[in-house]
């Protein structure tokens, strides 16, 4: 096989990639891609378009150098180490072999970009919901629940709430598998919202929780939490805002920098058998937080269970079913929403 052909062929598998890598999104979580932020959408919409131009590019290249090679031409087998045009220049006799170096290197990040473009396209793929959580979305008498392009909002029916929670998901976890955590506080009065992550990872938009609180004017008290990198992102603004944030709620997280002089209300629930929040982090973090704040620590229960996508992979095994280690962390987010609205 000549350079030219190898060329080729790495294109051409490049390019298959990026058409698959959205094409598996779609086929193992097309329910979710609509309901996440509109960034995720955007991706798989550009790594398909990314690897249909390359696909064609490298075919009809692949094309040119047949007809030269029918016609008896020298351009048959390039004598560079380079590419040709369509990924870097034929090689030409005149052409300064500095100059072809450069346009090879180039060719070759770019196609080393585009396969990092497939393989992240293919990651950031989201934990769809369950049906529990898909149940949890439907609106009744007690709960509205709204979504917007931003976020899921469960509203109270009935008197206006005075105090709410910005809530972010975990990382590539389906925000609408919050919601069977989440619905239980607003049938117990507190506005909360969900928010859609762009690319399904909190840390991109950090100072997103604002955006939400502004929404909803009429709230007095707000607290912000997350479960894992969206405990994360919501610690960091908590910490950064913490004149307009009463408390910080985290699920199976803690936060990245020392935030023990914070003036807020905390309460960190975790569970004992989570695989990737580790008791050890949970532990580790408590000098960062402030001297105050409440630890739960549900026995049994897994990374999983603060919200309903299944299984995630490096995660401990859970020795409690679902439905009770829910009960006991909706039972401590309560708690904390409790203090909050008491000041």
């Amino acid at each position: 096989m000549t350079r030219r052909t190898a060329w080729l062929t790495l294109r051409a598998l490049v390019a298959l990639a990026l058409l698959a890598a959205p094409a598996w999104v779609l086929a193992t979580a097309a329910g979710a891609v609509p309901h996440q932020h509109w960034t995720l959408g955007a991706l798989l919409a550009v790594s398909a378009l990314a690897g249909l131009v390359l696909l064609v590019t490298t075919v009809l290249a692949w094309r040119r150098d047949r007809r030269r090679a029918a016609d008896g031409g020298a351009a048959a087998a390039p004598t560079a180490d380079a590419p040709t045009t369509d990924a870097a220049p034929d090689a030409a006799p005149d052409r300064p072999r500095a100059r072809r170096a450069l346009r090879a290197t180039g060719a070759g990040v770019g196609l080393a970009l585009l396969a990092v473009l497939a393989a992240a396209t293919a990651w950031l793929r989201p934990f769809p919901a369950t049906d529990a959580a898909l149940d949890a979305l439907r609106g009744d008498d007690a709960v509205e629940v709204r979504e917007s392009a931003g976020w899921y909002a469960f509203v109270p029916r009935g008197a206006e709430p005075t105090t709410g929670l910005v809530y972010s998901p975990g990382a590539r976890v389906d925000v609408r598998a919050t919601a069977a955590v989440l619905r239980p506080l607003a049938e117990e009065g507190y506005l909360v919202v969900a928010l859609k992550e762009p690319l399904g990872i909190a840390l991109t938009s950090p100072d997103q929780s604002a955006s939400a609180m502004a929404a909803f004017d009429g709230v007095e008290r707000w607290a912000v939490g997350g479960h894992s990198l969206g405990g994360v992102a919501a610690s960091s603004f908590a910490a950064a805002h913490d004149g307009d944030v009463d408390g910080l709620l985290l699920h199976a997280s803690y936060p990245l920098g020392d935030m023990s002089d914070a003036d807020l209300l905390v309460a960190s629930v975790s569970g004992s058998e989570d695989g990737l929040t580790t008791p050890a982090d949970v532990e580790a973090s408590r000098a960062n937080l402030p001297a105050g704040t409440t630890y739960t620590v549900v026995d049994g229960a897994v990374h999983a269970f603060f919200a309903d996508y299944g299984p995630q992979p490096g995660d401990g095994t859970p020795t409690v079913p679902r439905a009770e280690a829910q009960a006991e962390i909706v039972a401590a987010s309560l708690a904390l929403l409790d203090e909050v609205a008491a000041g």
